[in-house]
């Protein structure tokens, strides 16, 4: 067995992993899984996007670019009231954790203001606060924090050999950067990648190793299927193997024991099979709502009851479970 040592993980290890027996690898990811949440818990979030559109970037599968005919329309960041409702509801739902998502290239000083609010409202329900709004600098993050920030969700999407055929208005380092500056701010790292953007498995592969010889590692590790939107560059891009994307959560689970790794956008195409064989693998966090951003997500109705069928328990804001059987 190969060991799961940190910063000590290559392409040509996850390679090994790779071609392993699929009952193999999903065993030991079992394995690890079980050492490290005992308890089996699913951690349920749910994802709003605050600030839909008008993105200057070129990331090729996104709705959200400008550049792009989408049908998507900027607007204006929402207000507090409309979020803190929004939280309101995730709470009531079960959620524990509130994402919010912003079409931004960075973070602008003059939005730090409403951003801690924001962050503050969700803090005072009682949830974890967690926000994706592009690169930011050490001030800024530092001004996150002290607003009471847990997560700050940062994508590195794919391999760094295979970044610019994705994304060309900002680099693979600036990706880096950013990570870097909300470690050294003391918040948590939430960052993953996309499967299915026409990428190879070296690339999956190279993603992972990215991800897994970050020091510390990221605690929450989104691992989204790509989902085709007309009008972006990506929109006829092949759908992946699913024993493929199966073993990619495994590998994850393997290099990332103690992450909460996240199956994230793309569960509206999965059976409930393929699912339950990815929690099995290792993920064991969720997007709960009906929306990814501005993207479909399967019902919370839904959701809960291949829960309750799947006998898994949700962690609660105690930190202790909720039964769904």
């Amino acid at each position: 067995m190969i060991d799961a040592n940190q910063n000590s993980w290559t392409v040509n290890k996850v390679l090994e992993l790779y071609e392993k027996s699929f009952m193999d690898l999903l065993y030991q990811a079992q394995s690890i899984h079980r050492t490290h949440f005992p308890n089996g818990t699913m951690q349920l979030s749910t994802l709003l996007n605050i600030k839909d559109g008008g993105c200057p970037e070129d990331c090729h599968y996104c709705p959200q670019a400008a550049r792009y005919h989408t049908g998507v329309k900027a607007k204006k960041l929402l207000s507090v009231e409309v979020v803190k409702q929004q939280a309101e509801a995730a709470k009531a739902a079960g959620a524990t954790r509130f994402c919010m998502g912003a079409a931004w290239r960075e973070l602008k000083d003059r939005d730090v203001p409403a951003i801690s609010q924001l962050i503050q409202e969700v803090k005072s329900l009682g949830l974890e606060s967690c926000v994706t709004l592009g690169m930011l600098t050490d001030n800024q993050a530092e001004a996150l924090k002290e607003a009471g920030l847990d997560y700050y969700n940062h994508n590195i999407d794919t391999s760094p050999e295979y970044y610019e055929e994705i994304i060309t208005t900002r680099t693979y380092d600036d990706r880096l950067q950013t990570l870097g500056r909300v470690r050294d701010a003391g918040i948590k790292v939430c960052s993953g990648g996309i499967i299915g953007l026409g990428e190879k498995r070296e690339d999956r592969a190279g993603m992972l190793v990215t991800l897994a010889n970050l020091s510390p590692q990221p605690e929450s590790v989104p691992i989204n299927n790509l989902v085709p939107i007309p009008g972006t560059p990506l929109a006829n891009a092949a759908p992946i193997d699913p024993f493929e994307f199966v073993r990619t959560i495994a590998i994850a689970r393997i290099m990332l024991p103690k992450a909460r790794v996240r199956l994230s956008a793309g569960r509206t195409t999965m059976s409930d099979e393929l699912q339950a064989l990815c929690f099995f693998a290792g993920a064991n966090s969720i997007f709960y709502g009906e929306k990814l951003l501005i993207t479909e997500n399967p019902e919370v109705a839904k959701d809960q009851d291949l829960l309750k069928r799947l006998g898994l328990k949700t962690e609660s804001l105690q930190q202790d479970t909720v039964s769904c059987s």
